[in-house]
């Protein structure tokens, strides 16, 4: 392996650290976007869906993690029923967000729904981030 190949390697090897910092980035300049162009209710139900999108990317880091480590049988093993409670919670944090904003202002929920696309922004700035490092550096 040469010098330029472990130079790609170790840059590529960060896209997983980098990528919560573009979410964390976007949130308040789409949230900002989102309440100029369509009201506070939209912009705070936008808010809602971008916490727990970022929540979400970081626990499913977590789990991923967690499942490799037991699969690989690492040192450092957690319960089977720690990584299914973390895995299930995600989805009951977003359904109970979605009922409370729900029931509070409807309208929001079309904020919340499109902040949970958060992550996808989050990736496309990473692609976004590499393409140009590939092409100014020749990674």
């Amino acid at each position: 392996m040469s010098e330029s190949d472990s130079g790609a390697e170790s840059f590529y090897s960060g896209a997983l650290a980098r990528i919560p910092h573009f979410m964390i980035a976007l949130a308040p300049l789409l949230t900002i976007a989102a309440w100029l162009r369509f009201g506070w209710r939209i912009a705070l139900g936008f808010a809602c869906g971008c916490a727990i999108a970022y929540l979400n990317f970081h626990w499913l880091e977590r789990v991923v993690s967690a499942l490799a480590d037991r699969a690989t049988q690492s040192a450092y093993r957690q319960s089977s029923s720690g990584i299914v409670f973390r895995f299930l919670l995600r989805y009951f944090l977003m359904a109970a967000a979605a009922y409370a904003i729900f029931s509070v202002s409807p309208a929001s929920v079309y904020g919340l729904f499109a902040g949970l696309f958060l992550p996808v922004g989050g990736i496309a700035c990473e692609a976004a981030y590499e393409v140009y490092m590939a092409l100014a550096r020749g990674l």
